[in-house]
């Protein structure tokens, strides 16, 4: 299996244009697609597969849909003002609980969907000027504006698409 970053040991640095941000929107609103892609022709066997005891394909469908909630309220930060963004459980408890390999996938990714959908259309009612506002990131204790958000957010979704990729290989 390849060697993909520890997502928690991931550095950022923000030094693009906040006008990137109808880029950042549409990259988000395609995850959905992207996902329904790499797991459409998979068996139920190699959905619900955990190596190493990390999450499976499954889970780490699920725990998509699952952060969509904080990346919602992280908006609302933003939009208010707030100083500091929302903070998310590191402990990842709700995936964990979900159960997710116990669900009919197709479930899953509809709620997926819909969740991202309700996320791209609160973004897009936001005046461009909102994508400079800054807050603090609470875990990266850095300012972050709603742009560099939408990059945070959107290699967070390629970062679990790419441990899918990883464990479609993996299971054959």
């Amino acid at each position: 299996m390849t060697e993909l970053t520890v997502w928690f040991e991931r550095k950022f640095k923000f030094e693009f244009p906040v006008e990137l941000y109808p880029n950042l929107c549409m990259r988000l609103r395609g995850t959905p697609a992207r996902l329904e892609e790499l797991v459409r022709d998979l068996a139920t066997e190699q959905l619900v597969r955990q190596f190493d005891g990390k999450w499976s394909i499954q889970e780490n469908a699920g725990h998509l849909l699952d952060l969509e909630a904080l990346w919602l309220a992280r908006l609302d930060d933003y939009r208010t003002g707030a100083e500091t963004l929302a903070s998310a459980d590191l402990t990842n408890r709700k995936t964990f609980e979900a159960c997710y390999n116990q669900r009919p996938l197709a479930e899953i990714l509809a709620a997926f969907r819909r969740a991202r959908a309700d996320t791209m259309e609160r973004l897009e009612s936001f005046p461009a000027p909102l994508f400079a506002r800054t807050a603090l990131h609470p875990r990266l204790k850095t300012p972050m504006r709603l742009v560099d958000l939408l990059y945070f957010v959107a290699e967070h979704d390629d970062h679990h698409l790419a441990h899918i990729w990883e464990l479609r290989r993996q299971s054959g």
